[in-house]
């Protein structure tokens, strides 16, 4: 009787989750809480600067290095809400950037809604490819990329970089 039950417990909870995710959840506007979908564009100076900022700051108090952002270059939107209506409103972009070490390198970010100090405000979250010395956004800061960008968009996303 027990087994009997469980098999239909677990049916109901696959046909939930199954038609759950078949209608993607209501969109993140439509919550009792609700998001308007306004983050700043990727080459807004105030996101590049708090990038730039929170690089130089990591570098120097926590790996003792000198390295700073120079400057970006070819900023490219790579997704806007790339994962779904239903999940906090983000813009995920890809720039080349040139460190105070000579080299070029891309930095990947993305740009969310209430993410910032408190929950009020955009909030960034930002990797500088070959500098992720704690691999907290490996490999190769892919796990900032949008969801379905990581596994079927990467080689088209290499060829503009």
């Amino acid at each position: 009787m027990k087994r009997i039950f469980l098999c239909l417990a677990a049916l109901a909870a696959f046909t939930v989750a199954a038609q759950a995710a078949e209608n993607g959840g209501s969109p993140a506007e439509q919550r009792y809480s609700p998001y308007s979908a306004v983050v700043p564009p990727c080459d807004d100076p105030g996101v590049l600067s708090y990038v730039s900022g929170r690089f130089a700051q990591t570098e120097s108090e926590f790996w003792s290095s000198s390295l700073q952002i120079g400057g970006y270059d070819r900023i490219h939107e790579i997704g806007f809400r790339s994962n779904g209506l239903s999940y906090i409103p983000r813009r995920y972009c890809i720039a080349r950037t040139q460190v105070s070490d000579g080299r070029m390198r891309e930095v990947i970010y993305d740009i969310g809604e209430d993410l910032g100090l408190l929950g009020y405000g955009w909030g960034v979250e930002w990797c500088v490819v070959g500098l992720d010395h704690e691999l907290a956004y490996a490999p190769g800061c892919g796990a900032l990329r949008p969801f379905a960008s990581r596994y079927l968009g990467e080689a088209a996303l290499r060829e503009r970089y």
